[in-house]
């Protein structure tokens, strides 16, 4: 599939400029753990598409997985991984995150995230695929939230970091091979071209790209899909995975019933009250989330009800409740009492496995980017994340970004200056208003009909056919608001899910074939890598006198040689 090479046109004779030694993509976990690790004798600017909250890192209810007791072995740790990876997991990524991953919830601590306590020490928590109770937890089912407070204090502590919200990064920036910066559309601002160095992309994942996901409205794909057409390679994009406990009550907002509520002892039940993980799993409730997330749907199927139910009047009303405020604040309003009522839930898109491609260092295939947190596939999930290793991920990967991003920009000399490209996008200037809305609700309902749980052939190729005529018409339109840019990567991101799917003809981890059930360790157990697209580039003009500037600059400068204009940072 081949694509225009940026969303939108720009001229770097007239636009506004802004120099960084780093910039940061993303403000979720993997970000600011990037930019906590760059030392202050260099700049960084963090920029982030909405508030600096409002990231999956925030939503995050689980915990943080990490070898914290003595009955626990990293080995033990590793072994988990693996097997939920189901034979694609990189055991070399394995093993660095799982013995780097206390060190990081230490950090966390040292930066003042407040986890919750057991008789004076850190409570642990097992969850599906685990072998031991290992999950750290904060306010009970607010972890994410708490950690985010923790870390996003620490950051505004720094004052070589400059922390951007309601920045939409439209595409990276390129020039002779490399990633030079990025493309930003800031609030009142409008067009920023943003010099870096060094760039870490820490965007997050494509959730929204089906109708029923547990992410927040943010996650819409924008660095896979910037990155993909920057010429970064891809890989892995088959693997979505469905969190199989997401609360299903018709009219309302969808939200994620956490791992951690069976990982506490909860049962799954049918409509007619009938137990039935044990049909499909001997580790019942506590199987990985690809098992438990198909015998969930299977159990639809076969009983025609729109929903599965999670039990626990078996369990203790008083520590269910206290365990799981949030989900039981969430429930009481919809008139549920989670000690005693049965929760309707059904599995929702949650988590991509895939993404940008990058080394054990956070190192991309492009020069110039780095990249951490859901929007890479670094390996370390193989084709089935195990709960509650997404934001060790980040921690880890986020400071090997950090530090080996910071020693990258450290090395290159002279001062930072604009480069002196242009890109006029080709095919409609004008045409009929599309309806943005409707046509992203369409994508994300087909997704769910025929790219879901359980996959074959025959439906693939009609999301790919109905999704390439979107594409053809929406692609080579220039948009100026964030929802039509968000379409538009939603839909080269769902392009190449639907065929990275069509193409691993077998069963894996999240990725399930009815057409072809069985894993086929002798043509798939390796990673499907997708190919960049026929780059149109941006093209070089005739370079001006720019002003060159120092690397600590933090003035925005119109690039106009005679007299530059400075806009104030906020």
């Amino acid at each position: 599939m081949d694509a225009p090479r940026y969303l939108v046109s720009f001229d770097a004779d007239t636009a506004l400029h802004r120099f960084t030694d780093i910039l940061v993509i993303g403000a979720g976990i993997a970000g600011l753990r990037a930019a906590l690790e760059i030392p202050p004798s260099l700049s960084v600017l963090v920029v982030t598409k909405d508030r600096l909250t409002e990231s999956n890192s925030t939503y995050a209810q689980g915990g943080l997985a990490g070898v914290l007791s003595p009955e626990d072995r990293f080995e033990d740790h590793v072994q988990d991984t693996l097997i939920a990876g189901d034979g694609l997991c990189d055991p070399d990524v394995v093993d660095m995150v799982v013995r780097e991953a206390p060190g990081e919830i230490e950090r966390l601590i040292q930066w003042g995230t407040r986890f919750d306590l057991e008789n004076g020490t850190l409570a642990l928590t097992r969850e599906g695929g685990h072998s031991h109770r290992r999950i750290v937890h904060a306010l009970g089912d607010a972890t994410g939230f708490e950690v985010m407070r923790a870390i996003i204090a620490r950051a505004r502590q720094m004052p070589h970091i400059t922390l951007w919200d309601d920045a939409f990064t439209l595409d990276l920036l390129t020039d002779e091979g490399q990633c030079v910066g990025a493309i930003l559309q800031r609030g009142d601002w409008g067009r920023v071209l943003v010099w870096a160095r060094q760039v870490i992309l820490a965007s997050g994942g494509c959730g929204m790209v089906y109708r029923e996901t547990t992410n927040p409205p943010v996650a819409t794909g924008d660095g896979m899909a910037a990155a993909w057409r920057a010429g970064a390679q891809l890989r892995d994009m088959e693997f979505m995975q469905f969190h199989p406990t997401m609360l299903y009550v018709a009219g309302s907002a969808r939200y994620l019933i956490s791992e951690a509520v069976r990982g506490e002892g909860a049962y799954l039940r049918d409509v007619h009250g009938e137990r039935f993980m044990l049909r499909y799993d001997p580790r019942g409730e506590l199987a990985p989330r690809d098992i438990v997330a198909r015998a969930i749907f299977l159990t639809m199927e076969r009983t025609q009800h729109p929903n599965v139910y999670l039990d626990l009047s078996h369990l203790d009303s008083d520590k269910v409740r206290q365990r799981f405020p949030g989900i039981n604040r969430v429930c009481r309003a919809f008139g549920l009492d989670i000690a005693r009522d049965r929760i309707p839930v059904r599995p929702g898109a949650h988590y991509m496995i895939g993404g940008v491609t990058v080394d054990r260092d956070g190192r991309t295939t492009l020069p110039g980017l780095w990249a951490a947190g859901e929007v890479t596939s670094s390996g370390l999930h193989g084709a089935n994340r195990l709960a509650s290793n997404s934001l060790i991920e980040g921690l880890v990967f986020g400071a090997r970004c950090g530090r080996l991003a910071a020693a990258a920009a450290l090395a290159q000399p002279g001062r930072l200056a604009p480069r002196p490209l242009r890109y006029q996008r080709p095919g409609l200037e004008s045409a009929d208003r599309l309806d943005i809305a409707d046509l992203t609700a369409s994508l994300r309902s087909l997704m769910v009909r025929k790219m879901g749980i359980i996959r074959d052939a025959q439906r693939l190729s009609e999301a790919r056919r109905d999704v390439d005529f979107w594409c053809r018409y929406v692609l080579v339109r220039e948009f100026d608001t964030r929802p039509g840019w968000e379409l538009q990567n939603l839909l080269s991101v769902a392009r190449l899910m639907i065929d990275a799917a069509l193409q691993r003809d077998e069963s894996r981890g999240t990725h399930f074939r009815s057409d072809h059930p069985q894993r086929d360790d002798i043509r798939w157990a390796r990673r499907h890598v997708v190919a960049p697209p026929r780059l149109e580039m941006a093209s070089s003009v005739a370079a001006p006198d720019q002003p060159v500037l120092p690397a600590r600059t933090t003035d925005i400068l119109a690039a106009v040689p005679s007299s530059p204009t400075t806009v104030p940072n906020p």
